[in-house]
């Protein structure tokens, strides 16, 4: 029988040293550049980031979400690795002041990489 259990996710990133900067200084993530392509380390699971160079679009929705005990501490803290956070009004997603979405659910900020593709902050159960 067929064995699909072994699975990664990936998405596109225009410039692959300028994604490794980002995610592995900025971000304090686990991140191998291998074969000009990168690798994210998260635990357990890789998620591959792939070279698309002028061909990329950044990806429309949340590509990665980061869970976390505390989204407003967790938004002070990468705004101070110089993270900007995305600011949404007068949509179902508003967000306040601080790029926090309270609107029902947990509480979620979402911010880009440099390729532009959406990541977020999320509250932990």
């Amino acid at each position: 029988m067929l064995d699909l259990s072994e699975a990664f996710s990936g998405y596109s990133v225009a410039d692959v040293p300028a994604a490794r900067a980002f995610y592995a200084d900025v971000l304090g993530l686990d991140a191998e550049e291998q074969d000009g392509m990168l690798f994210l380390h998260l635990a357990g699971r890789d998620v591959l980031l792939y070279p698309k160079g002028d061909a990329h679009t950044p990806a429309s929705f949340t590509v990665l979400n980061f869970q976390v005990a505390d989204v407003p501490a967790a938004v002070a803290e990468l705004r101070g690795r110089g993270v900007r956070f995305e600011r949404y009004e007068g949509t179902p997603t508003q967000t306040d002041e601080d790029g926090v979405f309270r609107g029902g659910g947990p509480l979620i900020a979402w911010f880009t990489d440099p390729s532009g593709n959406v990541l977020s902050v999320i509250e932990r159960d």
